[in-house]
């Protein structure tokens, strides 16, 4: 979980760099997404050649909205780290699960507890803080983040309603086939020659991509989700360094304090929904014990 949090920064880090002119002329947001999808895709399609994995039909529709809201989060994350801070960008988009849960109420039929609004509430302050509504200090480009993580909260739903029919790596390899089809329509009208260095960046992206996504597969696979998905957030670490080091980006204390609130809310929603995952397996249990002490009675 730790190796796919530093290549998810990574991929940001990248973009930033293409989209600030630091490999040559800045490329579009739109562009360096098709270089996320493509080289992911490539990533995914020669992994089934040579794994050659039994796909099922898939459900089109279900992929479709999936992957064109991933898409467009995607591409408003790689335009807002173009502007702000790494850091700051990644921060906001953790306030993805909060715009899931409150998505999942009118679309999943979910019901949320009292405690669960009061840590959204808590990240959308955090957010208010990293936006600094203020005239001489607000972030327009923090709306492209914003938008981002709204985005990725709806396709959280998608997710949601595509886990456990199908397979992982076949979800993985449609996403980015359809990811790529929506990327290069949208590319083709500001697509310009990259130099090789922002061709060596594109194909970084996309692979940096395809290994945060199957290193986060196989953690949740190989470790109880209350241990290893808060070790996702150590994104906004990784992020933090990479522009130090890179763009000698230093951080304000209002960046520190609404990425904090952002994280402590967040990582309450993700402690609580863990819980009440557990709460409702002991409960299934005890019921399935009951009906085989019924049954050899």
């Amino acid at each position: 979980m730790l190796l796919a949090s530093a290549c998810v920064a990574g991929t940001t880090l990248l973009a930033k760099a293409l989209g600030t002119g630091a490999l040559g002329p800045a490329l579009h947001p739109l562009q360096i997404s098709q270089g996320r999808f493509l080289f992911a895709f490539l990533t995914f399609g020669s992994a089934a050649l040579i794994l050659r994995p039994h796909l099922q039909k898939p459900a089109l529709a279900l992929h479709l909205s999936r992957s064109a809201a991933g898409w467009g989060g995607v591409s408003l994350m790689f335009a807002a780290a173009a502007f702000i801070p790494l850091a700051d960008a990644t921060a906001i988009s953790f306030l993805n699960p909060v715009f899931g849960m409150m998505l999942a109420v009118p679309f999943l039929g979910e019901r949320v507890g009292p405690l669960r609004w009061s840590a959204a509430g808590m990240a959308l302050l955090g957010a208010l803080i990293l936006l600094r509504p203020t005239p001489g200090s607000f972030q327009p480009a923090a709306l492209l983040a914003l938008g981002a993580a709204l985005l990725m909260g709806v396709e959280l739903i998608f997710i949601k309603k595509l886990s456990g029919r199908e397979a992982p790596f076949q979800i993985l390899l449609i996403n980015n086939a359809i990811g790529l089809g929506l990327a290069s329509a949208a590319a083709f009208f500001v697509w310009a020659a990259p130099n090789p260095a922002q061709w060596g960046a594109l194909m970084g992206i996309g692979g940096l991509m395809a290994a945060a996504q199957t290193c986060f597969i196989h953690a949740i696979r190989r470790a109880d989700a209350s241990f290893i998905s808060p070790l996702f957030y150590t994104t906004l670490v990784w992020a933090a360094l990479y522009d130090r080091v890179i763009f000698d980006t230093r951080l304000e204390l209002t960046s520190w304090l609404g990425a904090g609130i952002i994280l402590a809310g967040a990582a309450f929603m993700a402690w609580r929904e863990t819980r009440s995952k557990r709460r409702a397996g002991h409960q299934m249990d005890a019921t399935a014990t009951d009906t085989s002490t019924e049954t050899r009675r």
